[in-house]
């Protein structure tokens, strides 16, 4: 099973209205949990194993500076997706989040695909945001979210660069622990 559904609005947090936030999380994290209510349940049933895809971003494990509600999304994603891998194991179901950079999609005009009655705030427009990385055809993100299900990987990572991101993020999470122990 894949859920793989996203939409992103910009801007900062203090900018975000709630229609943002519900669109926002209506799609990206509630996507994900309804179809794990749907399918878990019948994959469990079944008996027969099975591996279930979520995709987050990248953005789900790093913030992303005027992406707040995107990034809320994803962070919670990448944790029930986590969750998932645990409860599930038992069961012979694997689980795997994908946590790609930039990807050529057209998420970037997500806003083509937004409902009436949670449209913007009248008079908002999307602030630029700046990224990092090269986007990565879709067809190469495939093909390594499909090596990782059948080496029963928890996370993809699409892009090199994600490493050194990741390093600079745990490094500081190290130091915040290493005070802790000091104590």
């Amino acid at each position: 099973m894949c859920n793989n559904a996203g939409v992103a609005v910009y801007g900062g947090l203090e900018k975000a209205s709630h229609a943002d936030w519900e669109w926002v999380l209506g799609v990206n994290l509630w996507g994900v949990i309804h179809g794990v209510e749907v399918f878990v349940p019948r994959l469990v049933a079944q008996g027969k194993g099975g591996h279930i895809v979520n995709t987050a971003s990248m953005a789900g494990l790093v913030p992303m500076q005027g992406m707040g509600v995107y990034v809320t999304s994803k962070y919670a994603v990448v944790g029930l997706s986590e969750t998932l891998y645990r409860d599930l194991s038992a069961y012979g179901i694997g689980v795997t989040v994908l946590c790609p950079m930039l990807v050529a999609t057209r998420i970037g005009q997500s806003e083509r695909n937004r409902p009436p009655e949670l449209g913007s705030r009248p008079g908002t427009a999307p602030e630029p945001v700046s990224f990092v990385g090269r986007v990565l055809p879709p067809e190469l993100v495939a093909r390594r979210t499909l090596e990782a299900i059948r080496g029963g990987e928890l996370y993809v990572f699409t892009h090199p660069e994600s490493r050194e991101i990741l390093r600079r993020r745990f490094a500081r999470l190290d130091r915040a622990a290493q005070k802790a122990a000091e104590d």
